[in-house]
């Protein structure tokens, strides 16, 4: 398993595939498959049934993972892409944008 550098809450933008270019917040990530989900990219549709909770029915658009080597950390006062790099301040270790030194 190899160290992955989003965690949830992130904002990231999507480098590769059909969705490139596309931002959004990271609301999960899956450390086993390396995966994550992120709000209002790699959108597809579901066709579900009548059900209780969904009397109508219908197609509904949901989130699918996308691999974490498709996205990239978005620098939160450049708004550009940047790597992470960690460093310990006080008694807590931070995670920091390598481009503006801005704690994440």
């Amino acid at each position: 398993m190899i160290k992955l550098k989003i965690k949830s809450g992130d904002i990231v933008r999507v480098i590769a595939g059909d969705h490139k270019g596309t931002e959004g917040k990271v609301l999960r990530v899956d450390r086993e498959k390396n995966k994550a989900i992120v709000e209002g990219a790699n959108l597809v549709s579901k066709h579900t049934k009548p059900s209780a909770k969904n009397p109508q029915g219908g197609i509904v658009k949901k989130e699918a993972p996308i691999h974490i080597s498709n996205l990239s950390l978005i620098d939160p006062k450049t708004k550009e892409a940047t790597k992470t790099g960690s460093k310990i301040e006080g008694d807590k270790k931070v995670r920091f944008a390598k481009k503006s030194n801005q704690v994440l």
